[in-house]
């Protein structure tokens, strides 16, 4: 029986550098650990798609927003979040598509000025993830809404998240187009918090 082979000094060495030089492991960001008061950047991006049959829809985004968020790190379960959306600063890929989304027929910007969430519960569904759900208001009605919320990075002075959502347009008066156009309207955010 032949006794197992053991590495020469010289042979082991490449294999102790490549050890060395692997990245450790990280600490995965936790909502608990990112605690505090944050207001929400400009930079912060705020698309949407309303999809359409055969393909195609409208897609566009946000240029003007405001608000904040408080995590509660002793309890994820009474953060709070406020946000305004301002719908006269939609922008589309045209220019007439714009001047539709600020029509009466959708956002009727030259009665109703904002779109306002208030959120009245946060459950944790990970160490990194939420659920937010609250009161979104736009065009002078409030319906109860629900927002996934994931944790990508932070540090001492600023936070970041993905936020996805997906709200019907009907109940709140702006469900012209359907059914050639799709009744949910699919928000894909990347919202970016400096801590105040």
């Amino acid at each position: 029986m032949n006794a197992p082979r053991t590495l020469s000094l010289k042979a082991a060495l490449p294999l102790a550098l490549l050890a060395a030089a692997l990245p450790v492991a990280a600490k995965a960001a936790s909502l608990a650990d990112a605690a505090g008061s944050y207001s929400i950047a400009s930079s912060s991006r705020i698309q949407f798609n309303v999809g359409q049959t055969g393909g195609g829809g409208i897609a566009g985004n946000f240029a003007k927003f405001s608000g904040r968020f408080r995590i509660d790190g002793g309890n994820v379960g009474r953060s709070s979040v406020e946000f305004t959306l301002y719908p006269e600063s939609v922008r589309a890929r045209e220019r007439r598509i714009e001047d539709f989304l600020r029509s009466s027929a959708v956002f009727d910007t030259a009665n109703y000025q904002t779109v306002t969430f208030r959120s009245t519960s946060v459950t944790q569904t990970g160490p990194d993830s939420a659920t937010v759900e609250g009161a979104l208001t736009a065009r002078g009605k409030t319906r109860k809404e629900r927002f996934a919320v994931t944790l990508t990075d932070w540090n001492k002075g600023s936070i970041s998240f993905t936020i996805r959502g997906s709200i019907r347009r009907a109940p709140y008066g702006m469900d012209v187009g359907t059914p050639i156009y799709s009744n949910v309207v699919e928000f894909d955010m990347d919202i970016k918090g400096m801590r105040r």
